[in-house]
């Protein structure tokens, strides 16, 4: 285990409304109220060439496709650490 700052174990923490709550927790959900919030701010349309298709789609769902494959993707990798 790893020491924390103010020489404790464990994971870092934070005391909100009487709760505990990790730093990871709370970095994870303003980076998903920030994604959120552009995918949301970017409704124009966009075109996209796959590789013989060309499709115009809204730039918000080519940015929530990315960000789901990019989740799927990063949890494949994490499951695969933790069998090691």
């Amino acid at each position: 285990m790893s020491k924390n700052f103010d020489g404790s174990h464990g994971p870092s923490t934070l005391t909100v409304k009487g709760r505990d709550v990790r730093l990871r927790t709370i970095g994870f959900v303003v980076l998903a109220a920030l994604a959120i919030w552009f995918i949301a701010a970017n409704t124009g349309s966009v075109t996209i060439r796959l590789w013989i298709p060309t499709v115009t789609l809204p730039l918000w769902s080519v940015l929530t496709v990315t960000l789901v494959v990019g989740i799927v993707l990063g949890l494949l990798i994490a499951r695969r650490r933790a069998r090691r």
